[in-house]
């Protein structure tokens, strides 16, 4: 039964009052009010959904919205109120009002502190904004995204180049460079997430201290990763030392980064909204990287810098090569330090909604045992770990391939221009797909990259090259939207099965990096090896026809049986969906 003080109340308030717990207005028709109730009865309601729960229902805290049998009992309460009166009497609309008789106590569900005085209400507007985020906040989030993805787009385009034939350093020496740098990368995931679960709030936040820490770092490995030594013995030590430094820092940087999306706002189509933005921004940012570096260093990878390109004998190292490269270094070094400071500026970090509600966090090693057993993320994570993996040795290999597979030197900086753009272009594409149709269908797109891939190693012709890298492009924005806007919902499903304090989304976004990570550091380090094995030369203007057959083999075929088994993987069983309104309400109402 509905106890004493609730009985005057309209079923409309009543409802409001417990949705307004996440504040949000319900959709009971009546929008614009929030809700106001007596001392006395705000008590009594939660008294009475506290206190002896049904079997089988769930706790207050974990409520979506009353029980069924509580509505039912306090409609027939509130009917007999109302029933008799004809719409518009005084008697109906003193029933729909809410009882607050001037000078008694009244509370706000859900507000943080209590009010005083006759129908004191929250402004239709307030409630309105209410989980939503600026087109401000989304913007400056997205700019903190995009230096990272600048500082990646190069190296993963012309890193291998440099250090191939700039640099002039054998084949299985670059291929420990990058192999340990991306080993660097993956291991520093689990120790960021780690620190980061244990870090406290500061007056900044809990993530933001650790991403504007790590910029001065960042930019001084990421400028002498660039830099030519004037020795030769020990070139592969220097570049392995800032190439794993790098990526640790960046690492660092980019784990807090991505788990700030979870406490940006609690509503997840603001969530996928600010995931889009982000991807469109760091999709313009991979633009800027592989387009600004692409046209500094474009005149020392002309094809007439070999007087005879019969001759398979080293070239030797241009000047003008290592200033332009450490000119495009100082440019990404500068973007590091301005985006950051929009990131600060514009972005407030909002307080771990778990913190208050769970007291102190899930230990790192337990959390990681949790998250590891939980089969949507084990899914996402295998099936993106092939996905991902075929994604960056495309990239990786696509200037050599064009450079010494076939007569492509000339188009290498419009065939990256056209990949960038059009992934660019299509990222509102994919994300209005992931709305309208779901996060099933978007993989489709990813498989577009699979015939055109193959026609490429066949066929390297330069019309063919073109339409090849539209489609790849198309593709690449698609395959790095979907498992950012899937994360979130796993760990939304994932807290929905368990209960634990904060710090969960910061283990699950640094383990899904590391095991990307280090997929892409074994592949890498394998086929760059393989390149070492096939005969490849340092700065040769002409290599061996092995090595032609090895990087046409780089280039098709292996993309293409990666991406077939990550979507096979992907598209067995269920897709997390996207948490309906009551299961989101729940979700706020239990952190």
């Amino acid at each position: 039964m509905v106890p004493k003080d609730l009985r005057g109340l309209s079923l409309v308030n009543l409802v409001r009052c417990v949705s307004s717990e996440r504040n949000e207005t319900t959709n009971s028709g009546v929008s614009g009010f929030p809700c106001v109730l007596p001392l006395g009865a705000a008590a009594s309601l939660r008294a009475h959904t506290t206190s002896s729960p049904r079997p089988g229902r769930t706790h207050w805290a974990e409520a979506t919205t009353p029980a069924d049998d509580d509505i039912q009992d306090y409609h027939r309460s509130w009917s007999c109120c109302t029933m008799a009166a004809p719409p518009g009497s005084p008697s109906a609309q003193a029933a729909e009002a809410p009882l607050s008789q001037p000078g008694e106590q009244t509370v706000e569900m859900g507000s943080v502190s209590a009010k005083q005085g006759p129908g004191i209400m929250a402004s239709n507007k307030e409630v309105s904004r209410t989980g939503r985020l600026s087109f401000c906040t989304k913007v400056c989030y997205g700019f903190g995204g995009i230096p990272n993805q600048v500082a990646s787009s190069a190296i993963a385009f012309y890193l291998q180049l440099f250090l191939l034939d700039v640099a002039q350093i054998p084949a299985a020496y670059v291929s420990l460079v990058l192999f340990g740098g991306k080993v660097s990368g993956a291991a520093a995931d689990p120790v960021a997430g780690f620190f980061i679960n244990r870090s406290r709030r500061r007056g900044s936040g809990r993530l933001m201290p650790w991403m504007l820490g790590c910029i001065p770092f960042i930019a001084l490995a990421y400028f002498f990763l660039w830099f030519l030594p004037p020795f030769t013995s020990l070139r592969g030590l220097w570049y392995t030392t800032f190439y794993c430094l790098f990526q640790a820092m960046a690492t660092f940087f980019q784990v807090p980064y991505t788990a700030l999306t979870m406490l940006l706002t609690p509503s997840p189509t603001e969530r996928d909204s600010a995931t889009a933005y982000r991807m469109t921004m760091e999709m313009v940012g991979t633009l800027m990287g592989a387009t600004v570096h692409g046209f500094i260093v474009s005149g020392a990878h002309r094809s007439n810098h070999c007087v005879d390109t019969e001759l398979p004998v080293p070239a030797a190292i241009s000047p003008d090569a290592t200033r332009l490269y450490s000119i495009a270094a100082a440019v990404v070094v500068v973007t590091y330090h301005v985006c950051s400071g929009l990131l600060c500026l514009g972005v407030k970090e909002q307080p771990d909604p778990s913190a208050s509600a769970s007291g102190q966090g899930l230990g790192f090693l337990a959390g990681l045992g949790l998250t590891a057993r939980h089969p949507p993320y084990l899914k996402l994570v295998v099936s993106f770990l092939f996905i991902s993996t075929a994604v960056q040795v495309e990239q990786s290999y696509l200037v050599l391939f064009c450079t010494h597979a076939s007569r492509l030197q000339d188009h290498v900086q419009n065939l990256v221009l056209i990949i960038l753009v059009s992934a660019v272009l299509s990222t509102p594409l994919w994300e209005w797909v992931l709305q309208r149709f779901g996060k099933r269908t978007p993989a489709f797109g990813i498989f577009m990259m699979v015939p055109f891939a193959i026609l490429l190693a066949a066929v390297p012709t330069a019309p063919v090259a073109y339409v090849v890298a539209f489609v790849s492009g198309v593709s690449t924005a698609v395959s790095l939207l979907l498992p950012w806007s899937i994360l979130p919902d796993v760990v939304d499903d994932f807290q929905l099965q368990h209960r634990h304090g904060p710090g969960l989304e910061t283990i699950f976004y640094a383990s899904y990096v590391f095991f990307t990570k280090l997929s892409g550091a074994g592949a890498l380090g394998i086929s760059t090896l393989s390149l070492q094995f096939a005969g490849y030369k340092a700065g040769a203007c002409k290599q061996a026809e092995e090595v032609v057959v090895t990087l046409k083999v780089l280039i098709g075929a292996v993309p293409t049986c990666m991406i077939l088994a990550g979507l096979c993987i992907l598209m067995v069983g269920p897709t997390p969906k996207v948490p309906s309104q009551d299961t989101s309400l729940q979700l706020s109402l239990r952190r």
